[in-house]
């Protein structure tokens, strides 16, 4: 199980537009380095959502102890989650 505190702080960059805009990052479960997200609050409906959800994602997917990062709102398109992939195994 990953550290929730971990997972929050890794958020990053994307911490300061969240909170500038209400948003809000929901870890709802992390069993077995599988990181389940949900964005709220002003997330919610936000057009930005998919762009945050893809940062999120980029920054998890770095820490050796995820092993996926799944969004239960479905914030993250597949094609974005494979142009991250992509970029990820490239790196």
């Amino acid at each position: 199980m990953v550290d929730k505190q971990l997972i929050l702080d890794s958020v990053g960059p994307v911490q300061a537009v969240l909170d500038a805009h209400d948003g809000v990052v929901n870890v709802v479960d992390t069993t077995d380095g599988v990181i389940m997200i949900s964005l709220e609050g002003g997330c919610t409906g936000c057009s930005a959502t998919p762009m945050t959800a893809m940062q999120i994602y980029y920054s998890l997917m770095k820490l050796e102890q995820v092993q996926d990062v799944v969004f239960v709102n479905g914030e993250l398109p597949d094609y974005m989650r494979s142009f991250i992939n992509d970029k990820l195994n490239s790196e």
